[in-house]
């Protein structure tokens, strides 16, 4: 997927999950943010932003820009320091933090896969799964979970409780038990990672759930992307750690 119209510029604060200040060009701008998620190793004052620029097709907007990417600071020695000044072993990574974003490179990647018909949005249960797919005789449920938590290469979701993600995956396991091929895609919105795992320290239920949903016969794929400051594509498979 790519965006229309990338600027860059420099975070300064977010005062609440919905909106950030930013300086661009010098000018300091309320700007919305596309992630409600917590983003704290993300956002953090003076780092470089990404924003999609709106101007000329702002329609029912009310701001003109929406904040869709980040570069982090990550430490290459072995004693992890984070974003201290004092590292002289890092490198900037480039994380897309676009929240509607997964589901849309998903969505081209699918298309490139050789189904026959798919469907997002689709309603199961008690639940709206992301995508539904047929090939063949065959069925499938997918729920997509964008992840932008990293340490060192080791990728995490969630970044807070989700007990909506819990509920999907509760649904994906009644789904494998009437006959459809279910699986979760966690999609790092990001390159230059090792592994996921749940993170158990932030919504234990969530692991829990996912390692149940695995033991039940759900397939858990994790894939990252390739990210640059206007685009975002589906690229290689991530090792799962349960």
């Amino acid at each position: 997927m790519k965006y229309e119209k990338i600027v860059s510029g420099i975070f300064v604060s977010r005062p609440n999950r919905f909106i950030a200040h930013v300086l661009i060009d010098g000018k300091e701008e309320i700007v919305h943010v596309k992630n409600t998620g917590r983003c704290k190793e993300l956002l953090v004052p003076g780092c470089k932003v990404y924003l999609e620029d709106f101007d000329g097709r702002m329609g029912t907007r009310k701001l003109r820009y929406s904040l869709v990417a980040v570069e982090k600071k990550r430490c290459l020695s072995d004693a992890d320091c984070g974003r201290n000044d004092s590292c002289k072993d890092y490198e900037m990574i480039l994380i897309n933090m676009d929240s509607q974003a997964p589901n849309k490179v998903v969505g081209e990647w699918l298309a490139s896969q050789g189904y026959t018909f798919i469907k997002s949005e689709y309603n199961y249960g008690d639940s709206r799964i992301d995508f539904y797919m047929e090939k063949g005789t065959d069925k499938y449920l997918l729920e997509v979970k964008g992840c932008t938590l990293e340490n060192n290469g080791h990728c995490k979701f969630p970044d807070a409780p989700t007990e909506r993600g819990v509920k999907h995956l509760h649904e994906l396991i009644k789904a494998k038990k009437d006959g459809y091929r279910s699986a979760v895609l966690i999609l790092v919105q990001m390159e230059k990672v090792t592994d996921f795992s749940p993170n158990d320290e932030t919504h234990k239920a969530f692991g829990d759930t996912l390692r149940l949903a695995a033991s039940k016969g759900v397939e858990i794929l994790c894939y990252n992307c390739k990210v640059t400051p206007d685009s975002l594509e589906l690229k290689d498979k991530v090792k799962v750690i349960l």
